[in-house]
């Protein structure tokens, strides 16, 4: 790719977005764009409650419990290189036209799940629709943070990316009648299900559509003229909005404008200029991900292998609005107490009460566990958003999309393919004797691992509350910045 310069502009624009107040605008931008966490809880909450449902020959696809695990792992497999390949495409061509092309790959990798006629088919649009969300979060991540206020940056991002938890207990709670076989033939019911994610894409698509692109990206590429006619129109919206005139904004910044930014130079900013962030962001994503992707892909076939549970659904939703909450009542905190403490503290607690859980399993019942599923992961579901929000925005904004998605693929690889693996085959074992012990393994090594991270977090972490993007990690564009009378 070319990275000759075209140009060179002084703009306020950073400044003038951040100085917004918050506006019903922000909250369009919220739904429209933060919304695809809910997608992608669906979709991981349905393959953990439909386990049961896809093993039977005759109305399901004749899966054992080591095949629900690959299921998941080809789902993420599938978000790792959708991360990759969408997020270097959102870098070059706008945050815009890529969160509007990865929804509609979900869309319909989604619809040709439910017509899954085999498990090779199954296998392989899990993992196109895998593709689609990992797509989803390197260009939502970029456009959220380029366009919402530095002042709730933090909350929003926490926040939006707990929502994931809105989606799985909405998942939980629909396949309860979907697969009682008095409502629902169970030939059909884990079908729809899994349709049920098209239509809600449908909806969010609709309101996406009323994003901007993010001005930010476009000053930076050679559009300056675009960028400003949407923020003017960003401010006389929030200023109708709020009722409020919008103070002057008080920095510019000089940028050397380029049409894409080479590869070769986003590698050598990641690793040479940035390496303790790039080491942190590893171990933020790398711990998350296993303890996710472990526990919650093969949580539905514990309670049926172990606990004799016949109906996962309840309790996958109890557990869902914990972790929804969790993100919600600490996400004000990001901002407040600050990145570093919030980040450090909700890993290495959550990271000790996993390992606790894991000694006590065996002494478990189903109530039990979900009891001590919901407290660890309270604190868990704040801590795993914020790993997005800090890859988000502590690399420079040239970057933003395929940080994102290198540290979501490189994490999810390293702990979202191998926890699914991992539990699927340690369940298949353990069922011959119904020893749920045996499963405590992976509880220890997820909590080894949001331990380690939490460290990290305390030595290496980035107090960015508060501050403007292009202050955190200056743009590889920029020239210099100056401070206007």
């Amino acid at each position: 790719m070319s990275a000759v310069e075209t140009g060179r502009i002084t703009t306020d624009i950073p400044a003038r977005l951040d100085r917004l107040p918050w506006a019903r605008w922000h909250w369009m931008v919220v739904v429209g764009l933060g919304a695809v966490w809910i997608l992608d809880g669906l979709e991981v909450t349905i393959v953990g409650s439909m386990s049961a449902a896809l093993k039977p020959t005759d109305t399901g696809l004749g899966l054992s419990s080591f095949d629900v695990g690959i299921a998941g792992a080809t789902y993420v497999a599938g978000a790792c290189v959708g991360a990759l390949f969408f997020g270097q495409l959102t870098d070059r061509f706008g945050r815009k036209k890529l969160f509007l092309i990865t929804l509609g790959v979900y869309t319909v990798a989604t619809v040709l799940t439910a017509f899954s006629m085999n498990p090779a088919w199954y296998f392989a649009a899990r993992f196109i629709t895998g593709a689609g969300i990992g797509g989803e979060y390197a260009a939502i991540n970029s456009a959220i943070d380029e366009l919402i206020p530095a002042e709730f940056r933090g909350r929003v991002d926490v926040a939006i990316n707990g929502s994931f938890w809105v989606g799985a207990a909405a998942g939980s709670l629909l396949t309860i009648p979907l697969l009682d076989p008095n409502v629902v033939d169970p030939a059909w019911g884990w079908r729809l299900a899994f349709g049920l994610g098209a239509f809600l894409a449908v909806g969010i698509l609709v309101v996406r559509r009323h994003v901007p692109e993010s001005p930010r990206w476009l000053f930076i590429h050679g559009r300056e003229e675009q960028a400003e006619r949407i923020v003017v129109d960003i401010e006389k919206t929030v200023e109708e909005e709020t009722g409020q005139r919008l103070p002057e904004a008080g920095e510019s910044i000089t940028i050397r404008q380029r049409k894409s930014i080479g590869i070769g130079l986003i590698a050598r900013t990641v690793f040479t200029m940035y390496p303790r962030r790039t080491a942190l962001c590893f171990a933020l994503f790398v711990g998350q991900a296993f303890l996710y992707n472990a526990f919650f892909f093969t949580y539905g076939d514990t309670l049926t292998t172990f606990l004799d549970v016949k109906q996962t659904g309840w309790y996958l939703a109890v557990f869902a609005v914990s972790n929804f909450l969790g993100a919600l009542v600490l996400s004000p905190l990001f901002d407040k107490v600050g990145r570093v403490r919030m980040i450090s503290g909700t890993y290495l607690l959550s990271g000790v009460l996993l390992g606790f859980t894991g000694l006590v399993l065996g002494s478990l019942s189903a109530v039990t566990l979900t009891l001590m599923g919901t407290i660890v992961f309270f604190f868990a579901s704040a801590g795993a958003s914020a790993a997005y929000l800090t890859a988000s925005e502590i690399f420079p904004m040239e970057t933003r999309a395929l940080c994102i998605a290198f540290f979501y693929a490189i994490g999810t690889a390293a702990g979202g393919i191998s926890g699914p693996l991992l539990f699927g085959k340690l369940i298949d074992d353990a069922s011959a004797d119904g020893d749920i012990t045996a499963i405590a393994l992976g509880y220890f090594i997820g909590a080894f691992l949001m331990v380690g991270a939490g460290v990290a977090e305390m030595f290496l972490g980035v107090a960015a509350e508060g501050q403007s993007l292009e202050d955190i990690a200056t743009p590889l564009t920029a020239e210099d910045a100056t401070s206007s009378a």
